[in-house]
């Protein structure tokens, strides 16, 4: 309680400080490469839409996409948006048709912002990852874990450390959530606290960082599907 005054006069100070980043421009779904059919759903918060660098062939999507270009045909789409909390990707993903061979999430920054329980938390990612894996037929899903927000360059303490202990029993509710559908990867993302791995508002990925994620998330593909 007596952190409660500090905590919010520096909410209220990175706030002002935030550099409103814009989603990057570019294709949110189409077709590339050979080989067998890969479908590709990915979807999120704005380091899925892929805030932080200038254009979506440098975000999350274009790289790991690219990645997999080269042993499948992959059809993808990316359903993301700037501020998602795990509840507005449900409403998200309940509007989508057809189905998707591996879906990739990237949730729960927002989820920590908005002060939703671990018990919230859970509940809804237990609905997300059904709706994934029934409505559009994922086989495998890739749940990234919730950032290590105590890492976040542009959060200062105590406030970094107060978010980043909240992320953590979020993530800890995450794994709890994938180890009930035999679909759900729990996906442990770890990004060197480095400052070429941020963008310049020091809370979002840099065009590296998104490289690494990409590469990692790959790795997973072609192990599950090779």
């Amino acid at each position: 309680m007596p952190l409660v005054p500090v905590l919010a006069a520096q909410a209220i100070g990175v706030r002002r400080k935030a550099q409103l980043l814009d989603e990057p421009s570019g294709p949110r779904t189409g077709r590339l490469g050979t080989g067998p059919t890969l479908r590709l759903l990915i979807t999120g918060d704005s380091s899925a839409a892929g805030v932080g660098v200038d254009q979506q062939a440098q975000a999350l999507s274009g790289q790991l996409v690219g990645l997999l270009s080269r042993a499948f045909t992959v059809e993808w789409r990316l359903e993301a948006t700037t501020g998602h909390t795990t509840r507005d990707t449900i409403q998200r993903v309940t509007e989508l048709h057809g189905s998707f061979d591996v879906a990739v999430t990237a949730l729960g920054v927002n989820d920590v912002t908005r002060c939703v329980t671990r018990k919230q938390f859970i509940d809804r990612q237990s609905e997300l990852m059904g709706l994934l894996a029934d409505r559009l037929s994922a086989s495998l899903i890739l749940a990234t874990g919730v950032p290590q927000m105590e890492l976040f360059p542009a959060l200062p303490n105590p406030l970094a450390w107060v978010l980043g202990a909240q992320a953590r029993r979020l993530d800890m509710g995450l794994a709890q959530v994938s180890s009930r559908f035999p679909q759900v990867h729990h996906f442990k993302l770890v990004i060197p606290p480095e400052p070429a791995y941020a963008a310049r508002d020091g809370y979002h990925p840099s065009a590296l960082a998104y490289r690494i994620w990409a590469q990692m998330l790959a790795d997973e593909i072609f192990a599950r599907f090779d």
